[in-house]
């Protein structure tokens, strides 16, 4: 959607663009009651401190949406599209790297309850399975600290791929 038509489209389409960036009610209705934007650059700069914190409650409800690290979600909704796009560095085909990640998720699930987050976009499957081995060594603290940054990371990655001049 181009900013002009961003910044003119009545309430409900707008927030229909960005929920998909990451479902944060509160996120989504600033961006929108913010408009209008005089650049992409400045709606992003906006977006980034209107996600700086998320609190728990929203990291909670924003990840009930993310799949697995090399799980590709089947869906046919705009969410899901962008998960599968930001996971291709994921080969499916590649059994090694499935089966250490599939053990991996598991590993971290059960320590800290919920899916292993990572801004996959730009990042080699070796690389994300790096950073799930370094990140079961963390405190709940901090892997709550980095889950927010990482979903901070994704909605606006999500936002600039939804939002041209």
């Amino acid at each position: 959607m181009q900013l002009a038509v961003f910044n003119g489209a009545d309430r409900a389409e707008v927030t229909a663009a960005l929920r998909p960036c990451i479902d944060v009610r509160r996120w989504v209705d600033q961006i929108a009651d913010a408009r209008p934007f005089a650049s992409s650059e400045a709606l992003l700069d906006f977006a980034r401190n209107a996600a700086d914190p998320f609190t728990p409650d929203e990291v909670e409800a924003a990840m009930a949406h993310h799949p697995r690290i090399g799980e590709r979600p089947t869906a046919s909704t705009t969410e899901a599209s962008m998960s599968r796009s930001e996971q291709a560095g994921v080969d499916p085909a590649d059994r090694e790297i499935t089966t250490a990640l599939a053990e991996g998720n598991r590993a971290y699930e059960e320590k800290f309850g919920r899916v292993f987050l990572i801004r996959a976009a730009g990042r080699t499957a070796p690389e994300i399975l790096a950073a799930l081995h370094e990140r079961l060594n963390h405190t709940a603290e901090e892997e709550d600290a980095i889950v927010a940054q990482q979903l901070r990371e994704i909605a606006l990655l999500r936002l600039e791929g939804v939002i041209s001049e």
